[in-house]
């Protein structure tokens, strides 16, 4: 019987334990610590939207407690929003709670701290004000000039459809279409042409620098050409060649005076109109004498045979 008696109460204390446990742990997923020390305050809206239990009660971003629980207040028709602060947290007299809306919709409390220096009483009720949030914001700011462009979208978008529909865009797409396969043959043929030249350019460096070396020995037989040149004796040669010329010269003067005086022989050859006759004359008698010679020989040749 006592056996069967501890059994029981083992079980007892076993499932009391779990139950236990089991509370603890779905609190301690709310955020709730059950075994750390807090103190209790509340506040009062008249809306919390995206508030929940265990949502955060934070100081200038900081969380110092969170929010316990939630409940209506038939008589004030409120919603009576009770806080878990932390124990060390001392709030000034004259402070108030924020109501702040996130842009994912959530909600969280932000404790504004007075001056004062006296502080309130665990459990009272601090005084609360709603906080503009986000989204608010953009209802506010954000919708309105939205609203005002959703015409010109509208338009916009007819003048895209119209656009797209015209058939001059479709031949531009397919002339576009056919740029870019000229444009990839194009560049297959480049990619070939280089890939010649990689080839070649071996070959043309080898020649470039052998006609290179053929320049650097034309050049030292320039050199040596020009060294010998330097020591020709060009200066005597020039005035070899200006004496000569001025001789030239003066017998070209005194060539030119002979034949115009009329004291030489040549000069009257050439100057005197009356020899010219004369010679001319005798000629013309000469070739008479030669052609009368020809036709009559017996006449002038007498030939006696013994």
């Amino acid at each position: 019987m006592k056996s069967i008696l501890s059994k029981n109460v083992i079980i007892g204390i076993t499932i009391i334990v779990a139950l236990g446990l089991l509370y603890w742990g779905i609190e301690f997923l709310k955020g709730i610590n059950l075994f750390k020390p807090v103190n209790y305050y509340q506040a009062r809206f008249e809306q919390v939207d995206g508030l929940n239990v265990a949502s955060p009660v934070t100081i200038n971003g900081f969380k110092v407690g969170q929010v316990s629980e939630i409940r209506f207040d038939y008589e004030t028709n409120q919603i009576l929003v009770e806080m878990s602060m932390d124990k060390n947290l001392k709030i000034p007299v004259g402070s108030t709670i924020s109501l702040a809306s996130s842009l994912m919709g959530s909600a969280g409390l932000e404790l504004n701290l007075s001056k004062n220096p006296a502080y309130m009483k665990v459990g009272d009720v601090i005084s609360s004000n709603v906080q503009t949030g986000l989204m608010d914001h953009v209802s506010d700011d954000v919708l309105p000039q939205v609203s005002a462009i959703l015409p010109k979208v509208d338009s916009i978008m007819g003048n895209v459809n119209t656009l797209v529909g015209n058939p001059a865009l479709h031949t531009s797409v397919s002339r576009l279409d056919g740029i870019t396969a000229q444009l990839a043959q194009s560049s297959q043929e480049l990619n070939t042409l280089i890939r010649q030249l990689n080839t070649q350019v071996p070959g043309i460096m080898n020649n470039v620098n052998s006609f290179t070396g053929k320049l650097n020995t034309s050049g030292d037989d320039i050199n040596q050409m020009t060294a010998q040149f330097k020591s020709f004796p060009i200066d005597s040669t020039l005035n070899n060649l200006n004496s000569t010329v001025a001789n030239l010269q003066q017998l070209s003067v005194q060539l030119n005076n002979h034949l115009n005086s009329k004291d030489s022989s040549l000069g009257l050859l050439l100057n005197d109109k009356q020899l010219y006759q004369n010679a001319s004359n005798s000629l013309n008698s000469l070739d008479s004498l030669l052609q009368d010679v020809k036709k009559h020989p017996s006449r002038y040749i007498n030939v006696k045979v013994f």
